[in-house]
Protein backbone atom coordinates (compact mmCIF):
# COMPACT_ATOMS: atom_id res chain seq x y z
CA UNK A 1 0.00 0.00 0.00
CA UNK A 2 1.17 3.56 -0.59
CA UNK A 3 2.91 5.01 2.41
CA UNK A 4 0.48 7.19 4.32
CA UNK A 5 3.11 9.31 6.01
CA UNK A 6 4.38 10.84 2.76
CA UNK A 7 3.38 14.47 2.06
CA UNK A 8 0.20 14.85 -0.01
CA UNK A 9 0.61 15.28 -3.76
CA UNK A 10 -1.44 18.23 -5.02
CA UNK A 11 -3.56 17.07 -7.96
CA UNK A 12 -5.97 18.62 -10.47
CA UNK A 13 -8.56 16.61 -12.40
CA UNK A 14 -9.46 17.43 -16.02
CA UNK A 15 -12.34 15.88 -17.95
CA UNK A 16 -12.02 16.45 -21.72
CA UNK A 17 -15.53 16.87 -23.20
CA UNK A 18 -15.13 16.13 -26.91
CA UNK A 19 -18.07 17.67 -28.79
CA UNK A 20 -17.72 15.36 -31.79
CA UNK A 21 -18.05 12.20 -29.61
CA UNK A 22 -21.74 11.34 -29.71
CA UNK A 23 -21.32 8.53 -27.15
CA UNK A 24 -19.56 10.71 -24.55
CA UNK A 25 -20.72 10.72 -20.94
CA UNK A 26 -22.42 13.76 -19.40
CA UNK A 27 -19.53 16.08 -18.53
CA UNK A 28 -20.32 17.14 -14.95
CA UNK A 29 -21.09 13.65 -13.52
CA UNK A 30 -18.05 12.30 -15.43
CA UNK A 31 -15.85 14.95 -13.79
CA UNK A 32 -17.30 14.04 -10.37
CA UNK A 33 -16.43 10.39 -10.99
CA UNK A 34 -12.92 11.42 -12.04
CA UNK A 35 -12.52 13.30 -8.75
CA UNK A 36 -13.87 10.27 -6.84
CA UNK A 37 -11.29 8.08 -8.59
CA UNK A 38 -8.55 10.47 -7.48
CA UNK A 39 -9.94 10.50 -3.92
CA UNK A 40 -9.60 6.71 -3.87
CA UNK A 41 -5.82 7.12 -3.71
CA UNK A 42 -4.13 7.94 -0.43
CA UNK A 43 -1.51 10.69 -0.49
CA UNK A 44 -3.43 12.66 -3.13
CA UNK A 45 -5.08 16.01 -2.44
CA UNK A 46 -7.42 17.12 -5.21
CA UNK A 47 -7.13 20.92 -5.22
CA UNK A 48 -9.27 21.55 -8.31
CA UNK A 49 -11.26 20.00 -11.17
CA UNK A 50 -12.26 21.31 -14.57
CA UNK A 51 -14.34 20.22 -17.59
CA UNK A 52 -12.43 21.15 -20.75
CA UNK A 53 -14.70 21.54 -23.80
CA UNK A 54 -12.91 20.22 -26.88
CA UNK A 55 -14.10 20.99 -30.43
CA UNK A 56 -11.49 18.45 -31.61
CA UNK A 57 -8.46 16.52 -30.33
CA UNK A 58 -5.04 18.04 -31.07
CA UNK A 59 -2.88 14.98 -31.89
CA UNK A 60 0.37 16.19 -30.31
CA UNK A 61 -0.94 17.85 -27.15
CA UNK A 62 -4.64 16.92 -26.82
CA UNK A 63 -5.57 20.56 -26.12
CA UNK A 64 -5.02 23.74 -28.14
CA UNK A 65 -2.22 26.24 -27.37
CA UNK A 66 -4.50 28.77 -25.68
CA UNK A 67 -6.05 26.20 -23.35
CA UNK A 68 -2.64 24.71 -22.48
CA UNK A 69 -1.33 28.18 -21.55
CA UNK A 70 -4.46 28.97 -19.52
CA UNK A 71 -4.23 25.68 -17.60
CA UNK A 72 -0.48 26.12 -17.03
CA UNK A 73 -1.18 29.38 -15.20
CA UNK A 74 -3.90 27.74 -13.09
CA UNK A 75 -1.63 24.80 -12.19
CA UNK A 76 1.24 27.13 -11.32
CA UNK A 77 -0.89 29.31 -9.04
CA UNK A 78 -2.38 26.25 -7.30
CA UNK A 79 1.06 24.58 -6.95
CA UNK A 80 -0.22 21.48 -8.74
CA UNK A 81 2.20 18.53 -8.95
CA UNK A 82 0.00 15.97 -10.73
CA UNK A 83 -2.65 16.38 -13.43
CA UNK A 84 -5.21 13.58 -13.83
CA UNK A 85 -6.95 13.49 -17.20
CA UNK A 86 -10.23 11.56 -17.15
CA UNK A 87 -9.79 10.07 -20.61
CA UNK A 88 -7.18 8.48 -22.87
CA UNK A 89 -3.88 10.26 -23.41
CA UNK A 90 -1.30 9.02 -25.93
CA UNK A 91 2.37 8.67 -24.91
CA UNK A 92 3.30 11.65 -27.11
CA UNK A 93 0.55 13.82 -25.61
CA UNK A 94 1.60 12.79 -22.11
CA UNK A 95 5.26 13.71 -22.68
CA UNK A 96 4.40 17.03 -24.33
CA UNK A 97 1.91 18.11 -21.68
CA UNK A 98 4.25 17.11 -18.83
CA UNK A 99 6.98 19.21 -20.45
CA UNK A 100 4.70 22.23 -21.06
CA UNK A 101 3.09 22.21 -17.61
CA UNK A 102 6.08 21.01 -15.55
CA UNK A 103 3.94 18.39 -13.76
CA UNK A 104 3.39 14.64 -13.78
CA UNK A 105 0.38 13.45 -15.75
CA UNK A 106 -1.82 10.36 -15.48
CA UNK A 107 -4.69 9.44 -17.77
CA UNK A 108 -7.77 7.46 -16.71
CA UNK A 109 -6.12 4.08 -17.36
CA UNK A 110 -2.99 5.01 -15.43
CA UNK A 111 -5.03 6.30 -12.49
CA UNK A 112 -7.22 3.17 -12.31
CA UNK A 113 -4.09 1.00 -12.49
CA UNK A 114 -2.62 2.96 -9.59
CA UNK A 115 -5.80 2.41 -7.55
CA UNK A 116 -5.94 -1.27 -8.47
CA UNK A 117 -2.33 -1.68 -7.39
CA UNK A 118 -3.04 -0.02 -4.06
CA UNK A 119 -6.11 -2.18 -3.41
CA UNK A 120 -5.17 -5.63 -4.81
CA UNK A 121 -4.82 -8.19 -2.03
CA UNK A 122 -4.55 -11.72 -3.46
CA UNK A 123 -1.45 -13.05 -5.23
CA UNK A 124 -3.36 -13.25 -8.48
CA UNK A 125 -4.74 -9.73 -8.12
CA UNK A 126 -1.26 -8.29 -7.55
CA UNK A 127 0.21 -10.16 -10.53
CA UNK A 128 -2.68 -9.21 -12.81
CA UNK A 129 -2.26 -5.53 -11.91
CA UNK A 130 1.47 -5.61 -12.55
CA UNK A 131 0.99 -7.28 -15.94
CA UNK A 132 -1.71 -4.78 -16.91
CA UNK A 133 0.55 -1.92 -15.84
CA UNK A 134 3.47 -3.25 -17.87
CA UNK A 135 1.32 -3.75 -20.96
CA UNK A 136 -0.08 -0.23 -20.59
CA UNK A 137 3.33 1.40 -20.12
CA UNK A 138 5.17 -0.71 -22.73
CA UNK A 139 4.87 1.99 -25.41
CA UNK A 140 5.51 4.86 -23.02
CA UNK A 141 8.92 3.83 -21.66
CA UNK A 142 9.13 6.80 -19.36
CA UNK A 143 9.83 5.12 -16.04
CA UNK A 144 11.67 2.10 -14.73
CA UNK A 145 9.82 -0.69 -12.95
CA UNK A 146 11.58 -0.94 -9.62
CA UNK A 147 8.14 -0.98 -7.96
CA UNK A 148 7.65 -4.54 -9.22
CA UNK A 149 10.20 -5.68 -6.67
CA UNK A 150 7.66 -4.76 -4.01
CA UNK A 151 5.18 -7.43 -3.08
CA UNK A 152 2.34 -4.91 -2.97
CA UNK A 153 1.91 -1.19 -3.30
CA UNK A 154 1.35 1.72 -5.62
CA UNK A 155 2.82 1.71 -9.08
CA UNK A 156 5.19 4.58 -8.41
CA UNK A 157 3.39 7.04 -10.71
CA UNK A 158 2.36 9.14 -7.73
CA UNK A 159 5.18 10.36 -5.47
CA UNK A 160 7.71 8.16 -3.69
CA UNK A 161 10.02 5.91 -5.71
CA UNK A 162 8.35 7.06 -8.93
CA UNK A 163 10.20 10.38 -8.62
CA UNK A 164 13.62 8.82 -9.17
CA UNK A 165 12.88 5.92 -11.53
CA UNK A 166 15.04 5.73 -14.63
CA UNK A 167 13.78 4.89 -18.11
CA UNK A 168 12.99 1.25 -18.80
CA UNK A 169 13.43 -0.42 -22.16
CA UNK A 170 11.15 -2.84 -23.99
CA UNK A 171 13.34 -5.84 -23.34
CA UNK A 172 13.28 -5.25 -19.60
CA UNK A 173 9.50 -4.92 -19.69
CA UNK A 174 9.12 -8.05 -21.82
CA UNK A 175 11.37 -9.98 -19.45
CA UNK A 176 9.22 -8.83 -16.54
CA UNK A 177 6.04 -9.82 -18.39
CA UNK A 178 7.40 -13.31 -19.09
CA UNK A 179 8.42 -13.73 -15.47
CA UNK A 180 5.01 -12.57 -14.26
CA UNK A 181 3.19 -14.87 -16.72
CA UNK A 182 5.07 -17.85 -15.26
CA UNK A 183 4.21 -16.77 -11.73
CA UNK A 184 0.59 -16.22 -12.73
CA UNK A 185 0.36 -19.67 -14.32
CA UNK A 186 1.29 -21.21 -10.94
CA UNK A 187 -1.16 -18.98 -9.05
CA UNK A 188 -3.99 -19.73 -11.50
CA UNK A 189 -3.31 -23.45 -11.14
CA UNK A 190 -3.70 -23.10 -7.37
CA UNK A 191 -6.87 -21.07 -7.89
CA UNK A 192 -8.30 -23.81 -10.10
CA UNK A 193 -7.76 -26.24 -7.25
CA UNK A 194 -9.71 -23.86 -4.99
CA UNK A 195 -12.51 -23.74 -7.57
CA UNK A 196 -12.55 -27.53 -7.73
CA UNK A 197 -12.79 -27.58 -3.94
CA UNK A 198 -15.74 -25.16 -4.13
CA UNK A 199 -17.40 -27.43 -6.68
CA UNK A 200 -17.51 -30.08 -3.95
CA UNK A 201 -19.58 -27.76 -1.77
CA UNK A 202 -23.25 -28.24 -2.61
CA UNK A 203 -24.25 -24.79 -1.35
CA UNK A 204 -25.36 -22.35 -4.04
CA UNK A 205 -23.24 -19.24 -4.72
CA UNK A 206 -24.93 -15.82 -4.60
CA UNK A 207 -22.75 -13.09 -6.16
CA UNK A 208 -23.15 -9.39 -5.42
CA UNK A 209 -22.31 -7.32 -8.49
CA UNK A 210 -22.75 -3.67 -9.34
CA UNK A 211 -21.19 -0.38 -10.27
CA UNK A 212 -18.32 0.67 -8.04
CA UNK A 213 -19.43 2.43 -4.83
CA UNK A 214 -22.99 1.02 -5.10
CA UNK A 215 -22.75 -0.32 -1.53
CA UNK A 216 -21.98 -4.00 -2.20
CA UNK A 217 -19.38 -4.36 0.56
CA UNK A 218 -21.61 -2.65 3.13
CA UNK A 219 -24.44 -4.99 2.12
CA UNK A 220 -22.08 -7.98 2.29
CA UNK A 221 -20.96 -6.98 5.78
CA UNK A 222 -24.55 -6.63 6.98
CA UNK A 223 -25.57 -10.02 5.55
CA UNK A 224 -22.51 -11.99 6.64
CA UNK A 225 -21.18 -10.17 9.68
CA UNK A 226 -17.81 -9.98 7.90
CA UNK A 227 -15.51 -7.00 8.20
CA UNK A 228 -14.71 -6.51 4.53
CA UNK A 229 -13.12 -3.12 3.78
CA UNK A 230 -16.12 -0.86 3.08
CA UNK A 231 -15.72 2.86 2.56
CA UNK A 232 -17.33 5.58 0.47
CA UNK A 233 -14.58 5.17 -2.08
CA UNK A 234 -14.42 3.92 -5.64
CA UNK A 235 -12.87 0.46 -6.06
CA UNK A 236 -12.84 -0.23 -2.33
CA UNK A 237 -13.07 -3.97 -3.10
CA UNK A 238 -10.83 -5.55 -5.70
CA UNK A 239 -10.57 -9.19 -4.69
CA UNK A 240 -13.68 -11.32 -4.23
CA UNK A 241 -14.59 -12.28 -0.71
CA UNK A 242 -16.76 -15.31 0.01
CA UNK A 243 -18.64 -16.26 3.17
CA UNK A 244 -21.10 -19.01 4.02
CA UNK A 245 -24.33 -17.74 5.56
CA UNK A 246 -27.55 -19.35 6.76
CA UNK A 247 -30.75 -17.68 5.58
CA UNK A 248 -33.81 -17.29 7.86
CA UNK A 249 -35.38 -20.23 5.98
CA UNK A 250 -32.50 -22.47 7.09
CA UNK A 251 -31.02 -22.62 3.58
CA UNK A 252 -27.23 -22.28 3.46
CA UNK A 253 -25.56 -20.25 0.71
CA UNK A 254 -22.12 -18.88 -0.21
CA UNK A 255 -22.24 -15.08 -0.51
CA UNK A 256 -19.62 -13.48 -2.75
CA UNK A 257 -18.62 -9.80 -2.84
CA UNK A 258 -16.96 -8.70 -6.10
CA UNK A 259 -15.03 -5.80 -7.61
CA UNK A 260 -17.15 -2.84 -8.70
CA UNK A 261 -17.67 -2.20 -12.40
CA UNK A 262 -17.05 1.16 -14.04
CA UNK A 263 -17.83 2.80 -17.36
CA UNK A 264 -15.13 2.96 -20.03
CA UNK A 265 -13.00 0.42 -18.17
CA UNK A 266 -9.81 0.17 -20.26
CA UNK A 267 -9.48 -3.10 -22.17
CA UNK A 268 -6.18 -3.88 -20.40
CA UNK A 269 -8.06 -3.89 -17.12
CA UNK A 270 -11.05 -5.92 -18.30
CA UNK A 271 -8.58 -8.67 -19.19
CA UNK A 272 -6.55 -8.25 -16.00
CA UNK A 273 -9.56 -8.42 -13.71
CA UNK A 274 -11.63 -11.09 -15.39
CA UNK A 275 -10.21 -13.44 -12.75
CA UNK A 276 -11.67 -11.31 -9.95
CA UNK A 277 -15.11 -11.90 -11.46
CA UNK A 278 -14.63 -15.67 -11.42
CA UNK A 279 -17.24 -16.14 -8.70
CA UNK A 280 -19.79 -14.42 -10.93
CA UNK A 281 -19.17 -17.04 -13.63
CA UNK A 282 -19.96 -19.79 -11.10
CA UNK A 283 -22.90 -18.01 -9.47
CA UNK A 284 -26.29 -19.67 -9.01
CA UNK A 285 -27.83 -16.24 -8.42
CA UNK A 286 -26.62 -12.74 -9.27
CA UNK A 287 -27.71 -9.83 -7.08
CA UNK A 288 -27.25 -6.60 -9.06
CA UNK A 289 -26.77 -3.83 -6.48
CA UNK A 290 -27.55 -0.30 -7.67
CA UNK A 291 -27.05 3.04 -5.94
CA UNK A 292 -30.58 4.28 -6.63
CA UNK A 293 -29.72 7.72 -5.18
CA UNK A 294 -27.03 8.37 -7.82
CA UNK A 295 -28.03 10.75 -10.65
CA UNK A 296 -26.43 8.39 -13.21
CA UNK A 297 -27.93 5.18 -11.81
CA UNK A 298 -29.50 4.18 -15.15
CA UNK A 299 -26.25 4.65 -17.05
CA UNK A 300 -24.35 2.74 -14.37
CA UNK A 301 -26.84 -0.12 -14.60
CA UNK A 302 -26.35 -0.34 -18.37
CA UNK A 303 -22.55 -0.47 -17.92
CA UNK A 304 -22.87 -3.36 -15.45
CA UNK A 305 -25.23 -5.32 -17.69
CA UNK A 306 -22.89 -4.80 -20.66
CA UNK A 307 -20.00 -6.37 -18.73
CA UNK A 308 -22.16 -9.24 -17.47
CA UNK A 309 -23.24 -9.95 -21.05
CA UNK A 310 -19.61 -9.92 -22.21
CA UNK A 311 -18.83 -12.50 -19.50
CA UNK A 312 -21.70 -14.64 -20.80
CA UNK A 313 -23.60 -14.76 -17.50
CA UNK A 314 -26.30 -12.10 -17.95
CA UNK A 315 -28.79 -14.47 -19.56
CA UNK A 316 -27.84 -17.68 -17.75
CA UNK A 317 -27.95 -17.25 -13.99
CA UNK A 318 -31.13 -15.88 -12.39
CA UNK A 319 -30.86 -12.28 -11.22
CA UNK A 320 -32.31 -10.04 -8.52
CA UNK A 321 -32.02 -6.26 -8.81
CA UNK A 322 -31.39 -4.41 -5.59
CA UNK A 323 -31.99 -0.67 -5.34
CA UNK A 324 -29.68 0.31 -2.49
CA UNK A 325 -29.29 3.57 -0.51
CA UNK A 326 -33.03 4.35 -0.22
CA UNK A 327 -32.07 6.04 3.07
CA UNK A 328 -30.57 8.85 0.95
CA UNK A 329 -33.88 9.53 -0.82
CA UNK A 330 -36.55 11.91 0.43
CA UNK A 331 -40.24 12.50 -0.17
CA UNK A 332 -41.66 11.73 -3.60
CA UNK A 333 -38.42 10.20 -4.92
CA UNK A 334 -38.36 7.70 -2.07
CA UNK A 335 -42.07 6.88 -2.42
CA UNK A 336 -41.69 6.32 -6.17
CA UNK A 337 -38.78 3.89 -5.68
CA UNK A 338 -40.57 1.92 -2.94
CA UNK A 339 -43.76 1.74 -5.02
CA UNK A 340 -41.95 0.52 -8.12
CA UNK A 341 -40.04 -2.12 -6.13
CA UNK A 342 -43.29 -3.38 -4.58
CA UNK A 343 -44.89 -3.75 -8.03
CA UNK A 344 -41.95 -5.30 -9.89
CA UNK A 345 -40.82 -8.92 -9.76
CA UNK A 346 -37.22 -9.56 -8.66
CA UNK A 347 -36.74 -5.92 -7.61
CA UNK A 348 -36.10 -4.88 -4.01
CA UNK A 349 -35.47 -1.48 -2.42
CA UNK A 350 -33.10 -1.61 0.54
CA UNK A 351 -30.66 0.30 2.68
CA UNK A 352 -27.50 -1.61 3.54
CA UNK A 353 -26.83 1.07 6.19
CA UNK A 354 -30.15 0.94 8.08
CA UNK A 355 -31.20 -2.61 7.17
CA UNK A 356 -34.46 -1.48 5.60
CA UNK A 357 -35.86 -4.04 3.14
CA UNK A 358 -33.38 -6.79 4.10
CA UNK A 359 -36.03 -9.25 5.31
CA UNK A 360 -37.78 -9.22 1.93
CA UNK A 361 -34.47 -9.74 0.14
CA UNK A 362 -33.45 -12.69 2.33
CA UNK A 363 -36.87 -14.28 1.85
CA UNK A 364 -36.57 -13.96 -1.93
CA UNK A 365 -33.14 -15.56 -2.34
CA UNK A 366 -34.16 -19.20 -1.65
CA UNK A 367 -37.08 -18.95 -4.10
CA UNK A 368 -34.81 -17.71 -6.89
CA UNK A 369 -32.38 -20.55 -6.22
CA UNK A 370 -35.03 -23.23 -6.75
CA UNK A 371 -34.30 -23.87 -10.42
CA UNK A 372 -36.26 -26.41 -12.49
CA UNK A 373 -35.08 -29.92 -11.57
CA UNK A 374 -34.89 -33.08 -13.61
CA UNK A 375 -34.60 -36.76 -12.72
CA UNK A 376 -31.55 -38.71 -13.85
CA UNK A 377 -30.18 -42.23 -13.31
CA UNK A 378 -26.48 -42.62 -12.48
CA UNK A 379 -24.21 -45.66 -12.28
CA UNK A 380 -21.31 -45.16 -9.84
CA UNK A 381 -18.46 -47.54 -9.08
CA UNK A 382 -17.22 -48.32 -5.58
CA UNK A 383 -14.29 -46.00 -6.32
CA UNK A 384 -16.72 -43.08 -6.71
CA UNK A 385 -17.29 -42.76 -2.97
CA UNK A 386 -16.52 -39.03 -2.96
CA UNK A 387 -19.02 -38.31 -5.73
CA UNK A 388 -21.68 -40.39 -3.96
CA UNK A 389 -21.08 -38.53 -0.71
CA UNK A 390 -21.41 -35.19 -2.54
CA UNK A 391 -24.79 -36.23 -3.98
CA UNK A 392 -26.10 -37.11 -0.52
CA UNK A 393 -24.74 -33.86 0.95
CA UNK A 394 -26.46 -31.93 -1.84
CA UNK A 395 -29.73 -33.65 -0.94
CA UNK A 396 -30.52 -34.74 -4.51
CA UNK A 397 -30.60 -38.57 -4.09
CA UNK A 398 -34.07 -40.13 -4.38
CA UNK A 399 -32.98 -43.77 -4.80
CA UNK A 400 -29.72 -45.64 -4.06
CA UNK A 401 -29.21 -49.34 -4.75
CA UNK A 402 -25.98 -51.30 -4.39
CA UNK A 403 -24.96 -53.37 -7.43
CA UNK A 404 -22.13 -55.79 -8.13
CA UNK A 405 -19.90 -53.00 -9.45
CA UNK A 406 -21.06 -50.07 -7.33
CA UNK A 407 -24.31 -48.11 -6.98
CA UNK A 408 -27.36 -47.42 -9.15
CA UNK A 409 -28.62 -44.01 -8.11
CA UNK A 410 -31.56 -41.84 -9.05
CA UNK A 411 -31.08 -38.11 -8.53
CA UNK A 412 -33.40 -35.12 -8.79
CA UNK A 413 -31.25 -32.03 -9.42
CA UNK A 414 -30.81 -28.68 -11.12
CA UNK A 415 -28.63 -28.11 -14.18
CA UNK A 416 -26.12 -26.18 -12.07
CA UNK A 417 -25.86 -29.06 -9.58
CA UNK A 418 -25.31 -31.45 -12.47
CA UNK A 419 -22.50 -29.25 -13.83
CA UNK A 420 -20.82 -29.13 -10.42
CA UNK A 421 -21.09 -32.91 -10.09
CA UNK A 422 -19.46 -33.38 -13.52
CA UNK A 423 -16.54 -31.17 -12.42
CA UNK A 424 -15.81 -33.35 -9.36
Amino acid sequence: MLEHDRPLTRAWVLHPDLKSDQSRRAAEPALEEGVALADALPNLEVVGATVVRLPRIHPGKLFGKGKIAELKEIFHDAEVELVLIDGNVTPVQQRNLEKDWGVKLLDRTGLILEIFSDRARTSEGVLQVEMAALSYQRTRLVRAWTHLERQRGGLGFVGGPGETQIEADRRAIDDQLNRLRKQLAKVVKTRELHRAARAKVPFPIVALVGYTNAGKSTLFNRLTGASVFAKDMLFATLDPTMRKITLPTGDEIIMSDTVGFISDLPTELVAAFRATLEEVLDADLIVHVRDISHPQTEEQSKDVMKILQSLGVAEEAPMIELWNKVDLLDGDARDAVLTQAARTDDLYAVSAITGEGMDDLLAAIPDKLKDPRSEEHLALTFADGRKRAWLFEAGVVTEDTQTETGYAMTVFWTQLQKERFVRL
